[in-house]
């Protein structure tokens, strides 16, 4: 058995294989669908993709039936997207098995995970960093797969291995700098560690040559980066990690203070006279779509910027997947939408199933609004549906204090200019380090009681 990869500029893969759900709605082909379809992902988008399309290559003994059938071989489909081909008594059957995602991109809008520095390092050598390539969920900060997988698969090393040689292929073509996986799963980051050459390959290497060792030519590296997002879990840790009863049985589970705080801040929404209410999938009526987009529109207004996405967008995942959707709305006290928050969420009964805050926005500030729509209906939600999780989304300790755990994101980069490659691995390393200690301090500084503190990092 071998591996062998192929470049596509389309989806037609999508139609070879039967294909593994994905571990969360935005590795969906209908989420993906919408992208394309709305413009969000294209050339005019500056995320032109390609498809890193990976076959199994199984070889086999089949006598031919004749002398006449070896000299006329040749590769032929036998019906269910599986290519034989025959030579003599040799027998190749392909079939794909997995795909990566790869952006072709000459910015880094939409990323979240930031190497400005590095394009201003290459700058000041007068080096181009543009393009770059990027395997990421685009505009959207969520850990998880990066990779679709067949039925019956499993990530492992010679998979990564002859996708990064489909990357490595792109990288020539268009002369990109730098590749960058960003928000992998801790398991594609361990598998990586374990097979490739890493930033602590090359800081060694380096090692070695100032202590007067000859030089030790290593293959490319990958780079990690790791960051913080915040993790709410589904458990009450004095019920033997049950999920739990209601709202009011988390908050029992902090520091009387902080259940003081969060009372204090849902009663002041209501003191203003704000109503706040969740629909969910079909639920959801082209009205409510226009509210939220106006909404979601101002939060970026205020920042003198446009947005990603669209209504056309927002409008294609409500006809395609609204079972994974949940809107929680805010109107005033003559009824009007005054805020809207967007949620994405897992099947109940799937593995881990989380809820996800993405996409928000308000007409005006209100006091504590933010925290009620965007955290308070979120739990909520999570708790009646049975939800393990609630990724809130990226950044920011004032999600700390109201209950969400620190967990560590993981980013691979690959750098094709060996000049560069030093300064960036130690740049990787010591921001490692930077981050390690960040959690740790974040960890201490969470607001539950001690008979509820949970594990150190919350990493799915």
């Amino acid at each position: 058995m071998r591996l062998k990869y192929a470049l596509m500029s389309d989806t037609s893969w999508q139609q070879m294989a039967e294909w593994q759900t994905p571990d969360t709605p935005f590795m969906s082909f209908a989420f993906w669908q919408a992208l394309a379809d709305t413009g969000a992902i294209g050339e005019q988008a500056g995320w032109l993709p390609i498809y890193v399309l990976i076959h199994q290559v199984d070889e086999g003994y089949q006598p031919p039936p004749n002398a006449a059938d070896i000299k006329n071989s040749k590769a032929h489909s036998d019906g269910d997207n599986k290519a034989t081909e025959t030579a003599g008594d040799k027998v190749s059957v392909t079939h794909p098995i997995a795909v990566l995602p790869v952006f072709i991109k000459g910015h880094h809008r939409g990323e979240f995970v930031f190497d400005h520095a590095w394009a201003e390092a290459y700058a000041r050598y007068d080096v181009d960093y543009y393009p770059r390539l990027v395997s990421s969920v685009p505009y959207t900060p969520i850990t998880g797969q990066r990779f679709w997988l067949a039925d019956g698969e499993r990530l492992r090393a010679d998979i990564i291995k002859t996708a990064l040689a489909g990357v490595d292929d792109i990288a020539q073509q268009v002369g990109a700098s730098s590749w960058h996986g960003l928000f992998v799963t801790s398991e594609l980051a361990d598998i990586v560690a374990a097979a490739m050459p890493t930033d602590s390959d090359v800081m060694s290497a380096l090692a070695a040559q100032e202590q007067g060792s000859a030089a030790v030519a290593i293959d490319i590296p990958i780079l990690e980066r790791q960051g913080c997002q915040f993790l709410w879990q589904n458990q009450d840790l004095l019920k033997n990690a049950q999920p739990f009863a209601d709202f009011e049985a988390f908050l029992a589970t902090l520091r009387a203070k902080k259940r003081k705080t969060i009372r204090a801040e849902r009663r002041k929404v209501t003191e203003q006279g704000i109503r706040c209410q969740r629909k969910c999938g079909n639920a959801i009526c082209e009205e409510d779509w226009h509210a939220f987009y106006h909404c979601y529109v101002m939060t970026y207004a205020v920042r003198g910027q446009q947005p990603y996405l669209t209504l056309d967008f927002f409008m294609a995942l409500a006809a395609s997947m609204p079972e994974h959707l949940m809107l929680a709305q805010a109107r005033d006290a003559h009824g009007d939408i005054i805020a809207s928050s967007l949620f994405l969420y897992d099947k109940p009964d799937s593995k881990d199933a989380t809820l996800y805050g993405r996409y928000w926005g308000a007409l005006a500030d209100y006091d504590s609004l933010h925290f009620e729509l965007c955290y308070y209906q979120g739990i909520e939600f999570a708790i009646e549906q049975g939800l393990s999780y609630f990724d809130p989304g990226t950044q920011g300790e004032h999600k700390l204090v109201r209950g969400f755990i620190p967990t560590t994101t993981h980013s691979l980069h690959r750098v094709y200019d060996g000049r560069f490659v030093p300064a960036i691995a130690d740049f990787c390393r010591r921001d490692r380090e930077h981050m390690a200690e960040y959690r740790r301090r974040a960890f201490d500084a969470l607001p539950f009681n001690a008979d509820n503190m949970p594990a150190a990092d919350a990493s799915r």
